[in-house]
This record gives structure tokens, sequence and C-alpha cells, in this order.
């Protein structure tokens, strides 16, 4: 999977379409994604998704229905999505949104092959989410 680059274009645009659960978004360089609103849930840049460190990533799954409910614009570089399951602690970049645009076959990929090794299925419900000690979820 390559990186993301490391300074990504500014949006010109940005779409939250709710019927299709996507958001378009058009980068400067004239790049255009789509990114399905379930895979920036299940790749969230959160610390509740990722983890503090690196093997620490929480598998994500019955997020296959998973709504934008609202879009706040950080600064001049990222939004913050709030999810209709009350997800809202992600911070999504310029640059991350460029990385999911432009790798999604090969994140959907790697969700896949996760959640076969995990044995579970893509629309299987979270379990109870355990404590984490650092008081941050």
């Amino acid at each position: 999977m390559a990186a993301h680059p490391a300074t990504a274009p500014v949006p010109e645009s940005i779409t939250v379409h709710g019927a299709s659960r996507v958001l378009e978004i058009a980068f400067a360089d004239g790049a255009r994604f789509r990114i399905p609103f379930e895979l920036m849930r299940v790749y969230s840049p959160s610390a509740e998704v990722q983890g503090h460190g690196p093997g620490q990533a929480v598998l994500q799954t019955g997020k296959r229905n998973v709504d934008i409910v609202a879009l706040e614009l950080v600064g001049n570089y990222a939004v913050q999505p709030t999810f209709s399951d009350g997800h809202d602690s992600g911070i999504f970049t310029w640059d991350y949104l460029y990385f999911l645009g432009s790798q999604q076959e090969a994140l959907w990929a790697d969700y896949e092959r996760r959640l076969a090794e995990a044995g579970v299925d893509r629309d299987a419900p979270m379990p109870p989410k355990a404590g984490h000690g650092c008081g941050q979820h």
C-alpha cells in the first residue's frame, strides 16, 4: 500500500451524498474521489479505531450502513465527521482523505483480509467496549 502524499492538494469541493453514503471530494490537482462513509468509518484516524500505537487498531464491523450526520471544518486542513453510530473523534486531514480516496481498492482488500483473519463478517455487531485506561474513550 502506497503512503499518502506528504502534502495533498487543497480540496476545491467536498459534498456529502447521504443517499449513496459517499463523501465526494475534488482536489486542486484534478483528483476527484467518492469515498464511502463505511471506508471512512472503518479507517477513522481516531485513537478509538487506530489505537495508541502499532498493532492496537480495533477492527470495525457493522458499519456498512453508517451515515455522516454532520461534517465540521477543522481549520484549513481537515474535516471532522460525526457518524450516525456516534463516532465523532476522527479528524480527517486533506492528506488522509487523499490517501483514502486514492488507495480505496487496497484499503478494502486489507479490510476484507483482516475480517477473514478475525473470523468475523463485515456486518457483525461491534463487541462491547472494554476499559481502555486512557480516559479518552
